[in-house]
């Protein structure tokens, strides 16, 4: 006789979880400044808090573990890479949104040179912020990806993406089925902390949601 989980997803078992994790803290989230694309390294405090959630993951033995190229999520990834004795797959189209001539800017400085185009943003309208990308073109680009590894798991396996927030969240947006003028209701992550995907009988499922830490403010481009 067969079994099911509380949702009916899978028999005897789980299914397979997507744990999306975004990289520790650079100088620029200090800063409140938008990195976007921009190539900007950890900071101290950065690598220790990925070196800590590296090892709360390493207890949710994860099967693999992909990542954006840009230095801040490579580094952050080597930390879980270290522990679990897993290679890291890294793939461009998992880097952070590219915003054009907002990066680089403080959040105050955006505002005040770019104020109707923010505000558009906020309200959840189809931005391309500074001349950069649509936050559904980042996830034309991250979801699939993260799906095909996925995809590669054996039934109750467990993928690890380390990105980073906006892509994070557009790729939760997009594989929840969520209308994008809704993505913005999944709040920011915190560096360092994640979200769960869960399998189940209807599609993805997410299950917890900026996990790891008590609760601190989210200093980045999502926030």
């Amino acid at each position: 006789m067969t079994t099911t989980d509380d949702a009916g997803a899978h028999p005897a078992g789980r299914g397979r979880r997507i744990i999306l994790w975004r990289h520790g803290q650079t100088s620029w989230n200090v800063e409140r400044r938008f990195q976007g694309t921009t190539d900007v390294e950890l900071t101290e405090t950065g690598v220790a808090q990925a070196r800590r959630a590296a090892r709360l993951l390493a207890g949710l033995q994860p099967d693999a573990i992909i990542a954006s190229d840009l230095k801040r999520a490579v580094v952050t990834a080597a930390e879980l890479a270290a522990l679990t004795g897993l290679e890291v797959s890294y793939d461009e189209a998992l880097r952070e949104t590219y915003a054009g001539a907002w990066q680089g800017l403080t959040h105050q400085e955006i505002i005040a040179r770019h104020g109707e185009e923010y505000a558009a943003w906020k309200r959840g309208e189809p931005v391309r912020r500074g001349g950069g990308e649509l936050e559904t073109e980042v996830a034309d680009r991250a979801a699939p990806v993260v799906l095909r590894h996925a995809e590669k798991l054996p039934e109750d396996g467990t993928l690890v993406v380390t990105s980073h927030g906006g892509t994070i969240r557009t790729t939760i947006g997009r594989l929840l089925g969520l209308d994008p003028l809704n993505w913005e209701s999944l709040g920011g992550l915190t560096n360092c902390c994640w979200s769960v995907l869960g399998e189940g009988a209807r599609g993805w499922r997410l299950l917890e949601h900026n996990a790891g830490t008590l609760p601190e403010p989210v200093l980045g481009d999502d926030d």
